[in-house]
């Protein structure tokens, strides 16, 4: 996820300091967004569609309608309002190539693999990685090797299972894993799908990353990317340990090229390459959210 660009433009609401205060305080207790004050325009520019279409006359009475315990659907529109889903097939490829150099060669020797994708957006990042497991493990279902892919964003989900995706994005894929594991229908024109192999290793659901966690893991790998940039520094350092916690020893967390784990989970993760993190041995202890 990267932050919307501003348009700017007349105001069309009553915008006061007071309201941003307000929302930023309430995007970061619920979803642990940080929203600077130069942030104010943007947000603006950005919610300003949600109180047209909640028929809303002011941010004043947004934050009414917000505090209703009905309109959790609500709450989600605003965190998907003040962010932006950007992503593309094998994104940052060197975390792809270090996930098929370092460890697909210890996943021969194991009975389980488990991968998460921890804001996944639209999908592709789980599809990546699972066409780079299916390319060396064409049996991957067989060998109970799985990813986990989750966000925040209900809509956006709802997007990544139904794998489907217009044709222009296919030129990111190498054209040898375009052939095997993606389809194209003359009934979909302009679209293209996973391949029913690759969708079966990926199982996808809704996460808030600053709530507890329904699973303990371990996991060999996490891609994590472009999350952090939106907390404040004390909420990243929380998720970098939980992240690390949720790690396997010598299991690898794959972070955005502009973030970097700081804080107490420095004790556990070691440097393995650009934007990459290796768990140090002896380090094993449960997650706590």
């Amino acid at each position: 996820m990267t932050l919307s660009p501003l348009e700017a433009g007349p105001r069309e609401f009553t915008f006061t300091d007071d309201d941003f205060r307000n929302l930023a305080k309430l995007a970061r207790a619920e979803f642990g967004l940080s929203l600077a004050d130069s942030k104010k325009p943007l947000v603006y520019s950005r919610l300003a569609r949600r109180l047209r279409a909640r028929n809303v006359a002011s941010f004043r009475d947004y934050m009414t309608l917000l505090a209703a315990e009905a309109e959790g659907e609500e709450r989600l529109e605003l965190v998907s309002a003040l962010t932006t889903n950007v992503t593309s097939f094998f994104r940052e490829k060197h975390h792809f190539d270090s996930l098929q150099s370092e460890l697909l060669p210890q996943f021969s020797q194991q009975r389980r693999v488990r991968i998460w994708s921890a804001g996944c957006s639209s999908g592709q990042e789980a599809f990546s990685t699972a066409m780079t497991l299916l390319t060396a493990f064409p049996d991957a279902a067989r060998r109970d090797m799985r990813i986990l892919a989750t966000d925040i964003d209900p809509a956006i989900v709802r997007k990544a299972r139904a794998a489907r995706y217009p044709l222009e994005e296919r030129a990111a894929i190498p054209a040898a894993l375009q052939s095997r594991w993606t389809v194209t229908r003359e009934t979909d024109p302009g679209f293209f799908e996973m391949a029913p192999d690759v969708k079966a290793l990926v199982t996808f659901g809704e996460l808030n990353l600053v709530e507890p966690w329904p699973f303990r893991g371990p996991f060999d790998a996490i891609f994590c990317r472009n999350v952090a940039i939106y907390f404040d520094q004390e909420t990243q350092q929380t998720l970098w340990a939980n992240l690390a916690r949720m790690l396997r020893e010598g299991g690898l967390l794959f972070i955005g090229h502009s973030e970097r784990v700081s804080g107490p989970a420095t004790s556990d993760l070691a440097t393995a390459g650009v934007t990459t993190y290796r768990k140090r041995p002896g380090r094993d202890r449960p997650a706590t959210n």
